[in-house]
C-alpha cells in the first residue's frame, strides 16, 4: 500500500462515516510529520483511523494525545518490564516510581529504551458535508527500524519482543476503544492528558526544542491541559509550545 493515510483520507472524502481502520504490513510511500519520509519495511504496522468526531473543531487536536495514550498501553503491554536500561538521549520514561522502557516523546512519538519505536501523525480535512474527517496514522516499528537517522530508532524485534504487526494491531485496537471513551468527544480531554503526562518522556530534563523561529532550550516542567509543552527557559520564563522537534540530555546542551 502506498500509504495507509491517504487510502482513510479518500475515503473520508468518498463519505465513509467513520471509525475505520486501515491498515498494511508495508507501506511504500509513508510520511511523518511536516511531510517527512518515514520508511516502513515488510513486517511493520501500519495503521491509519478515519473518523468523523462529533466533538467541536478546537478539540480535535486531542485525538491525537488520545492515540499516543492507547499507543504507549498497547506496547508496554507486549513489551517486558525486565532489563530496563538508560533511556538514550536522556528520554527516559516513568511507571510506578521508576524507569519505564515505553514513554511518550512530545509531540507524537513512542519511545522504547529512548529510541523511536513509534510514531502518529494526525490529519484533518473538511468533507463535502461540511463535517470534518480526522485520520489519525500509526506506524509501528515491528521487525526493523529505519536506518541513517538523526535520532536512535528502535523495533520490536531489537527489543526481543517477539509480536508481529497483527497482534500489535490487535492490542492497539483494543487500547484505542478504552482511550477513546475516556475522551469522550472532548469532554474528556484533561483525563486523556494527564494520563499522557504520566508517561512522558524527559520532564525535569533539559530540552532544545526546534522551531521556525530557531531554537528554544531550558528544563521541560510539564504538558499543559491544552497539550503544549511548557518549558522554563534560563531567564525563569515559562513558555508554552504548541509545535516543534524536541530534543533532550546531550543533544539538549549542545550550542
Amino acid at each position: 500500500m502506498g500509504s495507509t493515510n491517504a487510502e482513510a483520507m479518500n475515503a473520508a472524502m468518498s463519505g465513509d462515516a467513520g471509525k475505520t481502520w486501515f491498515a498494511a504490513l508495508q507501506q511504500t510511500e509513508g510520511r511523518g510529520r511536516r511531510g517527512r519520509a518515514w520508511e516502513s519495511p515488510h513486517g511493520n504496522l501500519a495503521a491509519s483511523l478515519m473518523m468523523v468526531p462529533d466533538a467541536p473543531a478546537a478539540g480535535l487536536a486531542g485525538l491525537g494525545f488520545v492515540a499516543g495514550v492507547a499507543l504507549n498501553a498497547a506496547l508496554a503491554r507486549l513489551i517486558p518490564a525486565a532489563a530496563i536500561r538508560g533511556g538514550i538521549d536522556g528520554a527516559d520514561g516513568t511507571a510506578g516510581g521508576g524507569r519505564a522502557r515505553i514513554a511518550l516523546k512530545w509531540p507524537n512519538d513512542v519511545l522504547a529504551d529512548g529510541a523511536k519505536l513509534a510514531g502518529i501523525l494526525l490529519e484533518a480535512q473538511k468533507r463535502p458535508d461540511g463535517r470534518t474527517a480526522i485520520v489519525i496514522g500509526i506506524g509501528v516499528n515491528v521487525v526493523a527500524a529505519p536506518e541513517g537517522l538523526p535520532y536512535p530508532a528502535t523495533s520490536l524485534a531489537t527489543l526481543g519482543a517477539p509480536f508481529d504487526a497483527p497482534s500489535v494491531f490487535e492490542a492497539l485496537a483494543e487500547s484505542w476503544v478504552e482511550c477513546y471513551e475516556i475522551w469522550n468527544n472532548g469532554a474528556g480531554t484533561s483525563r486523556i492528558i494527564n494520563r499522557w503526562r504520566q508517561s512522558a518522556a524527559g520532564i525535569g530534563a533539559e530540552v532544545a526544542v526546534q522551531r521556525g523561529d530557531g531554537v528554544l532550550r531550558g528544563i521541560f516542567e510539564t504538558i499543559d491541559d491544552a497539550g503544549h509543552l511548557i518549558v522554563r527557559d534560563d531567564e525563569g520564563h515559562r513558555i508554552a509550545i504548541a509545535a516543534g522537534d524536541v530534543h533532550f540530555g546531550t543533544t539538549a546542551t549542545l550550542r
